[in-house]
């Protein structure tokens, strides 16, 4: 009876040095954040935004925008120009290919919701896709008025006038396709760029496009479904040690705010580990289904305090303010 008594003490003993191992080796209490400031992603530039009840994947959301209370429309150079003179540090932008070999900026798979024109956007030439109205399809008023009808002709730029027009600016690339091929074409095309300004890019889609382009292109950040699993699964089970898996290093990891807190070490911690493996981390709000963001000062309010990470908005005009008082 005594030596079992022993037996289980040594036992307890154990069990409270490896539980205050794991606490002081995950707590941000003992961290310092990495930076001042987050980084700021304005997710499409300076975008007109909507809201996100009854979203489904095929919705027309130019068509339910709210009152327009700037003059931008997504993914066009003014846009993303008013985004990074607000304070955006990286501006998201969506690409399509178009069947003359060039690389379209527009977000939909088709034309008709935003656009006078139709059909499926890559299987147009870019010049017929500049002749098109892109502020076409903008209603605050359920169709009663379309405040950018008329002005957004020619608006649609090219990936190259995009990267032309801000050579020292960051970048994250959204391909819109699970094509594989697509993968190795934006490959082909993004290793004609210098080494330094495809430090300044990072490339997100479906599985089957970034995998073919981290395999031609193995420096670039990328992020799709599987290489966020491959990282966040494999450190929630071994990482409250301090070690970070390979499949987190050098990558992008976008991290839903309902799920963050259950990573070890979330924020500081976690951020340093990331950050020494050169891995940027974006937090998107809510679960990460529809984009969102953390775009008002209500938002903000729901950030860890300190937090240094990277953050996802909608609305760079209002959020950047507020964060560089």
């Amino acid at each position: 009876m005594q030596k079992l008594k022993k037996v289980r003490k040594r036992l307890l003993i154990l069990i409270l040095i490896l539980a205050a191992f794991i606490f002081l080796n995950n707590s941000s209490l003992l961290a310092k954040p990495n930076k001042e400031e987050p980084l700021l992603l304005a997710h499409r530039g300076l975008a007109q935004t909507f809201p996100m009840e009854g979203i489904e994947w095929d919705t027309c959301t130019a068509e339910r925008i709210f009152e327009p209370a700037h003059p931008y429309l997504e993914n066009t150079i003014p846009s993303m120009e008013a985004a990074f003179k607000a304070g955006a540090d990286v501006v998201e932008l969506d690409i399509h290919p178009t069947i003359d070999g060039e690389w379209a900026v527009f977000h939909d798979w088709t034309l008709e919701c935003r656009t006078n024109g139709e059909g499926v956007t890559r299987e147009h030439t870019m010049g017929e896709l500049k002749q098109l109205d892109i502020g076409y399809g903008y209603s605050a008023d359920n169709g009663k008025s379309f405040p950018f009808r008329g002005k957004g002709i020619g608006l649609m730029p090219t990936l190259t006038e995009v990267l032309e027009r801000f050579p020292e600016e960051a970048f994250l690339l959204h391909i819109k396709s699970n094509d594989q091929e697509e993968g190795r074409l934006l490959a082909d095309y993004l290793s004609e760029l210098p080494k330094e300004r495809l430090q300044l890019l990072s490339v997100y889609g479906g599985n089957e496009p970034i995998a073919s382009l981290a395999e031609k292109l193995p420096h670039v950040r990328v992020m799709s479904m599987d290489t966020l699993k491959s990282c966040l699964i494999p450190y929630e089970l071994i990482g409250w040690t301090g070690y970070v898996p390979d499949s987190c290093k050098e990558t992008q990891v976008h991290i839903p705010e309902k799920y963050a807190k259950i990573l070890w070490g979330w924020p500081n911690k976690f951020l340093s580990r990331m950050e020494e493996v050169n891995t940027r981390v974006i937090l998107v709000a809510g679960d990460g289904g529809w984009s969102e963001g953390f775009d008002s000062e209500t938002d903000l309010e729901r950030l860890p305090s300190h937090y240094s990470g990277g953050i996802w908005t909608n609305r760079i005009d209002r959020v950047a303010p507020i964060l560089q008082e």
